[in-house]
């Protein structure tokens, strides 16, 4: 069925969701105005970037933190008032650990948004769906035996085609009969999930080289200590990309919200759109878990948290999914650094004590809705 009447069905069947020509919502819900809300996302990540310089082991006044930065950016007119030790702690270890923060953050979050509309689960990340699980694993694997196939790049690729392989075995263990439901998935990628990580561990176990296998374990914690300039450019590539492709690709995206028979009357081949953003989206995060170990929850929290403040057209979603999901992880750094000072908390450790409380409260509340629909 096409025509008027089939586009009287699609709008029937999603009357809160984003408009299915990429439009915002019927009902007017969009939230804060797009330019207001990434204003203040952006001076949020700003004010983040110089607490993540400032804060640490040494402290470096905000003034002074300024004057490095821009006396590095060329601003020949600052005067130094600061040691060499503090210069090279603010530009050589804690820059890149913080751009690095916002660079992880920003495209676990975008991550985590796409793939909750491609499959339509509210529950979606790369961590819960087995996607960090599998580029873990093809990183160790490159790490421990030693595979430098493609150079400087191993790392990165292997973490890609772990991540890639993953969520293509997850996906086709949810369908059965031509279909997938939200429970299957979840369940699917726990499942994946977990044997991916048993054979992490058991490569660990067997390795011989014991100092080697305690910095993996350290990595597969998750953290951002390490980075250099060096590094950073991979991770910001793989971002731009990702972010770039999935603009383009929001009014696929909102249309999905609706459900595939819906997407497909609209003249959106579904199948094939989802096989090429899953290739995307496992690239994107096997470079991030490639730099920086996997980091869970961020994807999962960060665009339902978004999606209160600017509603649900993912050309609003996304932005502002990128600028929260970097001043959220810019903090969980800071705060692995100083919590419990001189220790420092592998920063994965700290998202997680975040995100579980935060998918029990989603599993309630859907829960609460499914009940409160079954009884209308």
């Amino acid at each position: 069925m096409t025509g008027p009447a089939a586009r009287a069905d699609v709008e029937q069947a999603a009357p809160e969701r984003p408009g299915h020509d990429g439009r915002p919502d019927r009902d007017g819900r969009n939230g804060l105005p797009l330019p207001l809300a990434l204003t203040v996302l952006a001076a949020l990540l700003l004010g983040s970037a110089v607490a993540g310089l400032a804060i640490g082991s040494v402290h470096v006044p905000p003034g002074q933190v300024w004057g490095i930065v821009t006396r590095a950016l060329g601003a020949g007119w600052v005067e130094p008032d600061w040691s060499r030790a503090r210069e090279t702690i603010v530009l050589d270890v804690r820059a890149p650990r913080v751009l690095l923060g916002a660079v992880a953050g920003a495209g676990l979050a975008v991550v985590g948004t796409a793939l909750q509309a491609l499959i339509r689960n509210p529950l979606a990340e790369p961590y819960l769906l087995g996607v960090s699980s599998g580029a873990s694993l093809g990183a160790v694997t490159v790490i421990v035996f030693g595979v430098t196939l493609f150079g400087p790049a191993s790392l990165s690729a292997a973490a890609f085609a772990g991540a890639l392989g993953a969520l293509l075995l997850v996906y086709a263990s949810a369908r059965t009969g031509g279909r997938i439901t939200s429970g299957r998935l979840v369940l699917s990628g726990v499942a994946v999930a977990s044997v991916l990580t048993a054979v992490l561990d058991l490569l660990l176990l067997t390795t011989d080289r014991g100092n080697e296998a305690r910095a993996v374990l350290a990595w597969t914690l998750g953290g951002l200590g390490g980075v250099t300039w060096d590094t950073l450019w991979l991770p910001g590539a793989a971002l731009v990309l990702g972010v770039a492709v999935l603009m383009v690709q929001s009014r696929n995206l909102n249309l999905l919200l609706a459900g595939e028979e819906a997407a497909t009357t609209m003249g959106l081949d579904v199948a094939r759109f989802r096989a090429r953003m899953f290739v995307l989206l496992s690239l994107v995060t096997g470079v991030l878990v490639a730099a920086c170990g996997p980091i869970g929850f961020v994807g999962l929290m960060v665009p339902h948290i978004v999606r209160l403040v600017v509603g649900g057209d993912h050309r609003r979603v996304l932005p502002a999914a990128a600028l929260g999901g970097a001043v959220f992880l810019v903090w969980a750094d800071i705060a692995a650094r100083v919590v419990a000072a001189p220790m420092e908390i592998p920063v994965g450790v700290l998202t997680a004590l975040c995100g579980g409380p935060f998918f029990l409260w989603l599993m309630r509340r859907d829960a609460r809705r499914s009940a409160d629909r079954g009884g209308s």
